[in-house]
């Protein structure tokens, strides 16, 4: 069962094409539409008709029809007819398609099938032809006309050429093939020395286009064959005339023929032309001709009426014209300098070659002389050259020399040339404009002073040494204001100019200017150099663009420096400036920096230049490290003073004897050679003599003590005590010893002095030495029982071997 429904589709779309197919439905629909061609976007109507009775197996009220015009769905109106049928109407209001299908499509029980097809068409009405014309060929005599076709109109057309006699009916005269818009009528169909009326018709299925009627007589259209020039010569006696023949082509010597003659000079492009030439005579004359120039010409004819086409061209005759010595004056141009020894003049003289028309032939050379040519004479030669300049040395005091130029004919009239002084008034202005890539056009504004001629000079740069020999030109206009350079301008290139007014009596001071014909971006741009850096400002610099790289006038430079941040920033440079300083730049920090060459048409940009700028200006670090070396110095010199002077060190750091470890504490009296004070950690001292003694009493501490007296002979005398200011005595010397040498010397002088000023007892008691950083002064305490200021003298400590021999020479008078 359930393959059975599965087979229910596939049967049911079967059964359809079956009905449907036109040898099984036998035209059960068909497709009508109102016009196959239309007019391009005009409506269009279309009806499709489904007639039930041949399309057996169809239910009714189940078949939809639907429109499909190419690959687009469109909306039609279905309803029934006459007889079972179901009509489905269809109104197109604007068909935009050249060429499209429009397709009836039917569905029934969810299946689609086309069941017809009507193509259609659009276009336009054919366009008009124009241009009609039409040419006799008289070798065959058939007439090919040809014309122009008109916009497509979209549709076939077919075109053809229709031709009508006086008194015939119009025919078809040809008919092009394919796309072509020519064709040639036959020899046949031509009526000739008749008026005949030709027109072009083009017809589509939209209607019929004709072009303008030609009334013509085929004979006035004949395109003749050219002549053939047979010979030219020159009319004698130099005369600028010359005689050319020629001979007609035998298919045209029984009509009547114009002809015209051109000719142009060889290294010419512009034809001259001479016309109102009578065919029929075979040779015509013609004057205005340059001596010894080479000429092309060439010939051709058409019938007298005037309403034939030319005949072509002939082939070209050349012909070089007899020549004749140059005639008029050269534009000459100099320089002189004197040459110092023997007074001679150094002259460089410049001028131009003649004109073709004053040359009169190929000129052979220049001659220089020093005085005219006369009859049966000639002056010596100073100068004969072949090209246009000569440097040559004249005796002082010339004046005038003169010039002429000589070819196979003769030689011309000297040019008398005055070597005047570059004295006279300047020109009040000068500048100059571009004519185009190739001139210049130079103004000035003339002097106060009437000017018979200028001289123009201009010189590229760089240019090769010594000044060109052909950059120069004469104006000999006195009352021009402008002339125009063409000679040797080259785009891109710069020229220095030079104007010179030439008075009657001296040359002008020359003004100068430079100029461009045409200028672009310059071809290269100056490489930056880093002169110096701070930490805010960096000055650069660079070389200027080389004058051949230029292409132009350099406006002006601009710097662009941009930080890390892409923080991009500019400024324009004068062009006569070789450096700039950047400003207020951030200390530490890295730029790119490059610079633009510009001129007036464009700009250039040169490589990139990386720069970083410094934490300190130059100043700063002057001053950091110069506070530094002070700072440093200053440490030296205190520490040379704290090592060498011991009157600095004194200030800081006072110095106090310490008796336990002077040379007087290991001093030794003789009496006690034999003695060995056993005293413990006390070296054995070296041994010396006491020559005075003083002993103290007791009750006396403060008064003046007695002198004791050695033996005579000792070099000494007691000191008074000092005194204070009010003349007591404040100290009290108790005790002056000289010594007389360590054992083991020599006698010497006396040359130890120990003075004490102390009110204090010598040593109170004994007491161990003291150390070498300690000061005895602090460090004794006063006895019990006795006053602070010094009282209770004691014995002298055993550890003082001088004090201890003192102890026992004085006992005797000490007990007493």
């Amino acid at each position: 069962m359930a393959r059975h429904g599965a087979q229910t589709p596939f049967l049911l779309r079967l059964s359809l094409l079956l009905l449907l197919c036109p040898g099984g439905t036998m035209g059960c629909a068909s497709v009508a539409v109102g016009s196959p061609i239309v007019p391009l976007g005009s409506p269009v109507t279309a009806s499709c008709t489904i007639r039930s009775e041949l399309c057996r197996g169809l239910e009714r009220g189940k078949v939809r029809i639907t429109w499909m015009l190419d690959n687009e769905p469109m909306a039609g109106s279905q309803q029934r007819g006459p007889g079972g049928t179901v009509v489905s109407n269809l109104t197109l209001p604007q068909f935009n398609y050249t060429q499209a299908k429009l397709w009836c499509w039917l569905e029934w029980n969810g299946t689609k099938q086309r069941v017809g097809m009507a193509e259609i068409r659009a276009g336009y009405l054919p366009a008009k032809p124009f241009n009609l014309s039409c040419v006799l060929n008289l070798s065959d005599y058939g007439l090919r006309c040809q014309w122009e076709r008109g916009a497509d109109s979209h549709l076939p057309t077919s075109v053809t050429l229709k031709c009508a006699g006086s008194r015939a009916p119009a025919v078809t005269g040809c008919t092009p093939q394919g796309d072509r818009s020519h064709c040639t009528v036959p020899r046949r169909l031509l009526q000739l020395y008749r008026q005949m009326e030709i027109w072009v018709s083009a017809t589509n299925a939209l209607g019929t286009a004709e072009s303008e009627h030609l009334y013509i007589d085929p004979m006035d259209v004949a395109k003749l064959d050219p002549p053939a020039l047979q010979s030219i010569q020159s009319i004698p006696f130099q005369t600028d005339c010359v005689a050319l023949a020629w001979e007609v082509a035998r298919s045209i010597a029984h009509m009547e023929l114009q002809c015209e003659l051109r000719y142009r000079a060889a290294e010419e492009s512009v034809w001259a032309l001479v016309t109102g030439i009578n065919g029929q005579a075979g040779t015509v004359q013609h004057c205005g001709f340059l001596f010894g120039t080479q000429y092309h010409f060439q010939m051709r004819c058409r019938r007298s009426s005037a309403r034939g086409y030319w005949s072509e061209w002939s082939p070209g005759r050349n012909y070089t014209t007899h020549e004749k010595a140059p005639s008029g004056k050269l534009d000459v141009w100099w320089s002189t300098q004197s040459a110092g020894a023997g007074g001679r003049l150094e002259v460089q003289l410049r001028w131009k070659a003649p004109r073709r028309r004053e040359a009169n032939g190929r000129v052979l050379g220049y001659r220089v002389t020093l005085s005219p040519r006369r009859r049966g004479r000639d002056p010596p030669t100073i100068c004969n050259t072949t090209r246009t300049q000569c440097n040559f040395s004249a005796p002082g005091g010339t004046r005038r020399v003169y010039l002429s130029a000589y070819n196979t004919a003769g030689e011309s009239a000297a040019t008398e040339v005055i070597l005047l002084e570059r004295k006279g008034q300047p020109l009040a202005r000068l500048w100059t404009m571009p004519g185009d890539e190739r001139s210049l056009w130079v103004h000035w504004e003339a002097p106060p002073a009437p000017v018979a001629a200028y001289i123009l000079e201009w010189q590229p740069v760089p240019s090769e040494p010594g000044p060109c020999s052909a950059c120069w030109q004469m104006e000999r206009d006195g009352a021009a204001t402008a002339a125009l350079i063409q000679d040797g301008i080259e785009p891109f290139q710069r020229y220095n100019i030079s104007v010179y007014p030439i008075y009657k009596d001296a040359i002008g001071v020359p003004v100068h200017t430079a100029a461009y014909s045409k200028q672009k971006a310059p071809s290269y741009a100056p490489k930056l150099h880093l002169q110096s850096i701070s930490k805010s400002n960096a000055e650069l610099c660079w070389d200027p663009v080389p004058v051949e790289m230029r292409n132009g006038f350099i406006t002006s430079y601009t710097i662009f420096w941009a930080d890390s941040i892409a923080e991009v920033s500019s400024a324009a440079v004068n062009p006569s400036l070789r450096s700039f300083v950047i400003r207020e730049l951030k200390p530490s920090t890295l730029y790119k920096v490059h610079i633009m060459a510009s001129t007036a048409a464009g700009g250039t940009n040169g490589t990139s230049l990386t720069l970083v700028t410094m934490v300190l200006d130059e100043i700063e670090i002057q001053f950091l490290f110069l506070t530094l070396g002070l700072i440093f110095v200053l440490l030296i010199l205190l520490l040379i003073c704290f090592q060498k002077n011991g009157r600095v060190k004194k200030q800081f750091w006072p110095s106090v004897p310490d008796p336990a470890n002077s040379s007087l504490g290991k001093w030794v009296p003789v009496e006690l050679q034999q003695e060995y004070l056993q005293v413990p950690g006390v070296k054995e001292p070296g041994l010396a003599t006491i020559s005075t003694i003083t002993v103290l009493e007791r009750a006396a501490w403060g008064k003046e003590p007695a002198e004791g007296r050695g033996r005579p002979g000792c070099g000494w005398e007691a000191a008074e005590p000092p005194r204070g200011p009010s003349g007591s005595g404040e100290t009290v010397q108790y005790a002056r010893v000289v010594g007389e040498g360590y054992r083991g010397q020599q006698h010497v002088p006396p040359r130890l002095y120990l003075r004490s000023s102390s009110c204090q007892p010598l040593l109170p008691e004994p007491s161990p030495s003291p150390k070498p950083y300690q000061n005895l002064w602090f460090h004794w305490a006063a006895p019990h029982g006795c006053p602070g200021d010094g009282g209770c003298p004691e014995e002298p400590p055993a550890t003082f071997p001088l004090l201890q021999g003192l102890r026992i020479s004085g006992a005797e008078e000490l007990h007493d």
